[in-house]
């Protein structure tokens, strides 16, 4: 039940043509306190209610707890959510041995866009593809929690 993720700033379009498959993603969060958040997410038509603990100290490894729920239930619980839903999409891409999930959000967070990609240890090696940018693994900002109540467009 550890996650063990790295998340890199997205510098073009380009990953799109390389998409295997997409989502649609709203999230919100139950709590989103960095020690425990707790977040109900629907993801095309299924639910999702997932709890993660506070990241190591490189950022890359966390507990990660997640289970499917009915969407119906998952409608009922961002519906009581705290304020600042997230919306984005989320496009798989498969690159050598490894998929990025890359997120391009919408709404208040409109232009920002994340890839991340999920290892089997912190030190595992992986390709990087031309459209990778900068890495924000261990930058709060770039959390999906973070993101829901300081909106990416409000930071300048």
């Amino acid at each position: 039940m550890i996650e063990i993720e790295r998340k890199f700033l997205v510098t073009s379009k380009a990953f799109k043509t390389q998409a295997s498959a997409e989502k649609k993603i709203s999230q919100g969060y139950l709590n989103s306190d960095p020690e425990r958040t707790v977040r109900v997410r629907i993801a095309n038509d299924k639910g999702f209610l997932t709890i993660k603990g506070k990241g190591n100290e490189s950022g890359m490894s966390r507990f990660e707890w997640e289970n499917e729920i009915p969407v119906d239930e998952a409608s009922a619980l961002l519906a009581l959510s705290e304020k600042g839903a997230i919306d984005k999409t989320r496009f798989e891409i498969k690159v050598g041995n490894h998929t990025y999930e890359v997120d391009e959000f919408y709404g208040e967070n409109e232009g920002l866009v994340i890839a991340e990609i999920e290892l089997s240890s912190e030190n595992e090696a992986f390709e990087k593809p031309e459209w990778l940018g900068e890495e924000v693994t261990n930058d709060e900002r770039y959390y999906n929690a973070y993101l829901s109540k300081n909106p990416f467009t409000y930071w300048k």
